[in-house]
């Protein structure tokens, strides 16, 4: 123990009090020892605390824009209509621009990540995540490594897109600055909880969608070509599914999520959406690789160094097919083997119009000369309880408590756990239910007096039952898995910018998210890359019952190997060679 000590809080009496919990019976000099030795492990902890602040040197901001150069502005309506934005900014290295792979393409980053001298929000009001009474919003003193790298790589990252409220929704009606819109149509969700994310993205393929059918294109600000995105129950794959976009959850800690707003490292995901698979593969390919700080990688992760060129790997598979002559819309798929999961299309909420486009997605796999099969793993059907019993009891001790992650990591101290006070409960309530209802289920599935550790043990170890039940299936029968993104296609907003209807309950609230992650959620547990992308239309549900005011992007998902992450994207590119899901008319 060290020889320099601070003074102890501890008094007899609290000590006292301490003893009396575990209903131990201490004999008078036991619990004076007993209480000396605590004191010291306390001493301890106030030694630590007074350090100095400690930023690891491979977190420093990016020299090619200074933090003292960095500027930032909150879009207005005018130039936000969607409200995807959250700020905007420019970083980027002139010279990389002209090198890098990613060669001047603009990029958004979720409002989760790190971005040294700007401001950091998760989604959620002002004052809630800063003790100071003059800054509304922490600001990092770091860049999240994926930040850097997309520097590095050419990117020029020109902001941070809106998030729902702690990352907290699957739709996109909870932010603190107001509901996101889909940008296929206004008033209806856009997903989440990178809700943003997909709607920058999302916007140029609209507009070009538009101006090819001779359509009016409508005004809903500047997009980007890509977009980082994070994924703790599928919240890169819901908005890409509903804004017709693809995104991809990754491996687990293929990409590093240091410096990025953690709900619990069992179930964080960060990666890339876009526009099209090869814009996918090309900013995995910027961003991918361990950082040596990320504690969700594994001996299988590679390093930054040894990280797949992804879109180059892409290219010359296809390459390779087409030297064959087997990449045309009766060839491309030979030797594919795609499995049609029969619990993925048993969603209770499963919309016949949204099953009909994946069991014709699968049809089209057939057409283009890949093996389909239906397949079966039952345990799917539990995965979204599974993921509730594995994480609600822990989770908002990281997010809304600022607990470290239990494996050695890097943990920014610029954020500060938001005071759970009577203010803040109105506040989430009105905006957002699921973040009370998360600090509520985490105090009460926490509580080892009722809930021993047992409980979440026997969780995780239905984790290791699942992803095994997946691999069975992916080692063995076939090389992908197909299923739905979501039940339905994107639903009316349940709050509009006004607040919640008048007579609308919270729980009538909270219900309209019910179900959405039941085909996302079981692979953040299992760690399996998952890609969604678009696959059709459906109609679109009305706002009050009456006819549908038009149709919306159907998401498929297709779920492949660990670190198989070329497969996945392979078996999406041999897809549309038959034609992209959205080429027909809506």
């Amino acid at each position: 123990m060290s020889s320099t000590v601070s003074p102890s809080g501890l008094d007899k009496a609290t000590f006292q009090a301490l003893v009396a919990s575990f209903g131990f019976q201490m004999a008078p000099q036991d619990e004076a020892d007993y209480c000396t030795l605590v004191k010291a492990m306390e001493d301890e902890v106030r030694e630590v605390e007074a350090l100095p602040a400690y930023v690891d040197p491979r977190l420093a901001p990016s020299v090619a824009t200074p933090v003292a150069d960095r500027t930032y502005a909150v879009p207005d309506k005018a130039a936000n209509p969607l409200n995807a934005w959250s700020h905007r900014f420019t970083l980027k290295d002139a010279a990389a621009v002209s090198t890098g792979i990613l060669a001047g393409r603009t990029v958004a980053l979720k409002d989760t990540v790190a971005v040294a001298g700007i401001p950091l929000t998760l989604g959620t009001h002002p004052y809630q995540l800063t003790n100071s009474p003059n800054q509304p919003f922490p600001i990092p003193s770091i860049d999240a490594p994926i930040v850097t790298r997309l520097v590095e790589s050419g990117g020029v990252v020109v902001g941070t897109s809106t998030c729902e409220n702690f990352c907290m929704s699957g739709l996109s009606d909870t932010s603190a600055s107001g509901p996101v819109d889909n940008p296929w149509l206004v008033g209806h969700a856009a997903g989440g909880s990178s809700s943003g994310s997909g709607v920058l993205t999302a916007i140029p393929a609209v507009e070009k969608w538009r101006k090819t059918r001779g359509l009016p294109v409508g005004d809903n600000g500047p997009g980007v070509d890509l977009a980082i995105g994070g994924d703790q129950g599928g919240s890169i794959r819901l908005p890409a599914a509903y804004s017709g976009v693809y995104g991809l959850k990754p491996t687990r800690g293929l990409v590093p999520y240091t410096g990025i707003a953690s709900l619990h490292p069992l179930c964080d995901h960060a990666g890339p959406m876009a526009s099209s698979v090869a814009d996918v593969a090309l900013l995995l390919s910027a961003i991918a690789g361990h950082d040596g700080l990320d504690p969700r990688a594994t001996p299988e992760t590679p390093t930054r160094k040894n990280a797949p060129a992804y879109h180059e790997q892409l290219k010359a598979a296809i390459a390779a097919k087409e030297s064959r002559g087997a990449w045309t819309p009766a060839t491309a798929g030979n030797g594919l083997r795609v499995g049609l999961l029969k619990e993925g299309l048993a969603l209770p909420k499963l919309d016949p119009n949204v099953a009909a486009i994946v069991r014709a997605a699968a049809a089209k796999f057939e057409s283009l000369g890949a093996t389909v099969v239906d397949v079966s793993v039952p345990l799917h059907s539990k995965g979204g309880a599974i993921w509730t019993a594995a994480m609600r009891g822990v989770m908002s001790d990281v997010l809304l408590a600022g607990k470290a992650p239990d494996l050695l990591a890097y943990t920014t101290t610029d954020v500060a756990a938001p005071p759970l006070t009577q203010d803040w409960y109105e506040k989430m309530t009105a905006a957002s239910p699921m973040v009370v209802t998360a600090a509520l289920g985490s105090a009460y599935l926490g509580d080892t007096t009722r809930y021993p550790h047992r409980y979440r043990s026997k969780a995780v170890s239905h984790v290791v039952q699942l992803q095994a039940a997946y691999d069975a299936v992916l080692n063995s029968d076939v090389d992908v898995l197909l299923l739905p993104v979501t039940p339905s296609v994107a639903l009316p907003h349940t709050i509009t910018a006004a607040g919640r209807p008048p007579g609308t309950s919270l729980l009538e609230q909270y219900q309209a998210n019910l179900g959405v992650s039941d085909n996302t959620s079981p692979f953040n547990i299992t760690g399996h890359p998952a890609l969604a992308m678009p696959g059709g239309w459906a109609p679109a549900p009305s706002m009050d019952g009456a006819e549908s005011p038009g149709k919306l992007p159907v998401g498929i998902q297709l779920v492949g190997k660990h670190h198989d992450e070329l497969g996945v994207l392979l078996a999406a590119s041999i897809w549309e060679v038959g034609g992209l899901g959205l080429d027909e008319e809506c």
